[in-house]
């Protein structure tokens, strides 16, 4: 429906309407889950566990806010000339699609059909990055393209490869790809072929967790597309490619009965770790800056999961809803910024404070939380994962601890100006929508001084499923 009434004044209202119905449906999802455990339904096509119910609350959560921020900010687009009645549809209609299939490779219990879903992702957001029609935007959506393609027919090769290893075991089918299936005998997988398997599965989903030196294309997407997009690609795409390693991993370990997947997720996550702090010394774009960001922090992510473990799995876990919600808060708060500005050079962004205390606090407190400052979530995430690393792979924390202070020093010294400098810009046409920014960064503030029963039992659970 989108697709054709896309334009009109009302489909900001109708694509608000859909993520807050979507929204819903996750939260009755997840009581059912938390009152009858794991489910298998519509004949074992999708499977719910605690690994994956959290994040499809907090992907419809963050689709919902996203949709109530990108209310004011596409229409300050449309009347600044950048949207047409006939990028206006293709917005809205994409921006459904995306959600749809995020939560799809969710909750699937085919490994194939993870696949495709992580495909189709792939298009939608090349279409939405692209939407301006820009020489830049083009350039951005075809390098998105060409890479992340790569890499998903990588994932394809690893799939068939894993498909190859379970026949053997549990016989020819559709029923070789379920993940239910698999994990019920992975100990009797092949290891030549599972190694094989995770290789190619690794560099595939490992291109759309954006990794070192698979990353080139998430900060020219961030920069170029519109800033909603920005924040569901950081908020959501990263994290169910991550969670696709995830799984690939769960079976590889017991396949495998050693850590070589442990060993390469720690390998690239600390190389995307240091490679990207050094990159956002560089920036001048605020965008592509919070950009090389999230490639920092999905490094952390993945470190934390290659260190395995009760801790460490659930510190990775909590790291991926706090960044979620805190980098979304950011992009919210950017996305105000560079339309009052008229520009995403940071140096030619000034006063925020002066002319819109809101978005500047906003984009202040953002920046802090998710440079771990205390008493935010991405606080006690980072310390359980350095800390965790300090017992376990003391080598690497020297490395981890200098990034994340040059990150700080970074970030710090750019976002300040940007907030408190002197200005001459005026006040934006439609006021903008703060609530989704101040009800993330509200989150992220209580996920770091409590975490609810509930929530600390879903990360416990989802941390034991994901082994040592």
């Amino acid at each position: 429906m989108l697709a054709l009434v896309g334009h009109r004044d009302g489909a900001r209202d109708v694509n608000v309407g859909f993520s807050l119905c979507t929204f819903l449906a996750a939260c009755v999802l997840t009581g059912l889950v938390v009152e009858q455990g794991p489910l298998l339904v519509w004949t074992k096509a999708f499977y719910i566990d605690p690994l994956n119910v959290f994040l499809v609350t907090l992907t419809a959560f963050v689709g919902l806010t996203t949709s109530i921020f990108s209310r004011p900010y596409m229409r300050v687009e449309r009347d600044h000339g950048k949207m047409n009645p006939g990028r206006m549809r293709l917005y809205h209609s994409m921006y459904q699609l995306f959600s749809f299939t995020m939560l799809l490779a969710l909750t699937t219990n085919n490994m194939g059909i993870l696949w495709v879903a992580m495909e189709a992702a792939t298009l939608t957001t090349v279409l939405l990055v692209s939407v301006y029609r820009t020489a830049a935007s083009l350039e951005a959506a075809w390098k998105y393209f060409i890479l992340c393609g790569v890499g998903i027919a990588q994932a394809l090769f690893g799939t068939v490869l894993l498909y190859m290893a379970a026949e053997k075991v549990v016989g020819a089918g559709g029923g070789s790809l379920l993940w239910t299936n698999l994990d019920a005998v992975k100990a009797q997988l092949d290891p030549n072929i599972i190694t094989l398997a995770f290789a190619f599965l690794f560099i595939g989903y490992g291109t759309k967790v954006g990794l070192v030196p698979l990353h080139n294309w998430l900060p020219d997407a961030h920069a170029e597309g519109p800033t909603p997009v920005s924040a569901v690609l950081s908020g959501l795409l990263l994290n169910v490619a991550l969670y696709a390693v995830l799984r690939c991993k769960v079976l590889t370990d017991g396949a495998l009965q050693s850590e070589l997947s442990g060993h390469l997720m720690m390998g690239f996550g600390l190389l995307s770790v240091v490679t990207a702090v050094f990159f956002i010394i560089r920036q001048r774009d605020v965008k592509r800056m919070f950009a090389y960001s999230s490639i920092e922090h999905m490094g952390l992510m993945t470190f934390a999961f290659g260190l395995g473990g009760p801790i460490a799995n659930y510190a990775g876990l909590l790291h991926m809803t706090v960044h979620s919600l805190v980098k979304s808060a950011i992009f919210f708060a950017v996305g105000h910024a560079t339309q009052k500005a008229g520009t995403q050079i940071m140096e030619d962004i000034r006063g925020l404070m002066k002319v819109s205390p809101t978005v500047g606090w906003g984009l202040m407190l953002g920046s802090l939380a998710i440079l771990g400052m205390p008493p935010f979530g991405v606080f006690a995430s980072e310390f359980l994962i350095v800390t965790t690393a300090m017992r376990e792979q003391p080598w690497a924390t020297p490395l981890l601890l200098i990034a994340l202070a040059v990150a700080f020093a970074s970030v710090f010294n750019r976002v300040q100006p940007m907030v408190f400098g002197e200005t001459n810009v005026k006040r934006l046409a439609h006021p903008p929508a703060l609530l989704p920014v101040f009800t993330h960064l509200g989150l992220a503030l209580m996920l770091g001084l409590y975490i609810p029963p509930y929530l600390d039992g879903w990360y416990r659970q989802a941390a034991a499923m994901l082994g040592n």
